[in-house]
């Protein structure tokens, strides 16, 4: 008997290939997974965005990017210096817009009451009724090109973040710490503060870029995320 799915067969007729990717419809769900890499985000009023993760919408949906002056004159000033963060899209209307992101894994959390922050290449998607902030590693800033700003999402709703591949999450415990490449750290829980170590003797070890290796370093009593690539931060700049 021949149990292989319809979307791995290599060959199949027009109607099988259409049943087979057909969306599946979950009524009641802000946020559906149509697939590990595709995410239905249906939308009744705003909801945000990574900029240019737009891959087909319908409905009456306007796409607007992220203002300087969203999330008060300290995003403002962050966002200017932050060039390699990808920013936002604000998505507003009624109707259902498909996100994706270079093929990248998505899961869907859905945060209540709590804090977590994810890199801003990795974020995909989040509810309105999501606050965001842009952090500043200031004691990362100047020492490397990548990893510098990532986005606090605080409250409760429903949050998409991205992976190369299905992520591993570590656990922090106080005398344990846990070190990262920051080219491979997607997200960490919002109590942890990230320091960075520079550690000659890995410099052949791990990563590609040459020179020192620089590592995240996470002290105390939480977790972080990270995935099996070590992605170069993008720089901003792309349409919706």
């Amino acid at each position: 008997m021949n149990t292989t799915d319809a979307r791995e067969t290599p060959s199949h007729s027009l109607t099988d290939f259409v049943q087979a990717t057909a969306e599946r419809d979950q009524p009641g769900e802000v946020f559906e997974l149509e697939s590990d890499r595709m995410l239905e985000v249906n939308v009744q009023g705003r909801v945000w965005s990574k900029l240019g993760a737009m891959i087909a919408y319908r409905g009456q949906l306007t796409f607007k990017r992220e203002g300087m002056m969203e999330g008060g004159l300290g995003n403002a000033f962050k966002k200017m210096v932050s060039g390699e963060m990808a920013p936002l899209a604000k998505i507003e209307g009624t109707g259902s817009a498909y996100l994706a992101d270079a093929g990248k894994h998505i899961t869907v959390l859905h945060l209540q009451n709590e804090t977590l922050n994810v890199n801003g290449n990795d974020l995909l998607a989040f509810e309105d009724s999501v606050s965001y902030d842009i952090t500043m590693h200031r004691r990362v800033s100047g020492m490397m090109s990548g990893g510098l700003f990532s986005v606090r999402l605080s409250g409760a709703g429903l949050v998409a973040i991205m992976s190369h591949g299905r992520p591993l999450t570590l656990r922090v415990t106080p005398g344990d710490p846990v070190m990262t490449d920051p080219n491979a750290t997607i997200a960490w829980s919002g109590n942890l503060m990230p320091d960075l170590k520079t550690d000659m003797s890995l410099r052949t070890m791990i990563g590609r870029g040459g020179g020192e290796t620089f590592q995240m370093r996470f002290d105390g009593d939480g977790f972080v995320v990270v995935q099996p690539f070590e992605e170069m931060p993008q720089v901003s700049g792309q349409a919706v």
